[in-house]
């Protein structure tokens, strides 16, 4: 495998980069190691709970270009601002 190299803006500076010691794993650390959901049952399941809970099955994902004004406004409501914009055309619509 190739060496990686330095690239500035990662969030880390030369310095970071080149005080970092990561030797590569042995097999015997690798056969060791366990999926993370083994590891972390309590936090694996949470990530999956609040993952699964914003899911409809009736939901699509698409890519829409909206104005900065109409993202700003709704984000500046909080976390949920898609269900927001959702909520909103499907009254605009007369969808229920």
């Amino acid at each position: 495998m190739a060496e990686k190299k330095f690239r500035p803006g990662q969030g880390y500076t030369q310095q970071d980069w080149d005080d970092a010691d990561s030797p590569e794993l042995t097999d015997a650390e690798l056969a060791e190691m366990r999926p993370f959901a083994e590891v972390f049952p309590d936090l694996a399941a949470s990530i999956r709970h609040k993952r699964e809970a914003g899911q409809d099955s009736t939901t699509r994902l698409i890519s829409l270009r909206l104005s900065g004004e109409v993202i700003d406004k709704y984000k500046a409501g909080g976390a949920g601002w898609q269900s927001r914009i959702d909520t909103d055309l499907r009254k605009l619509n007369k969808i229920q």
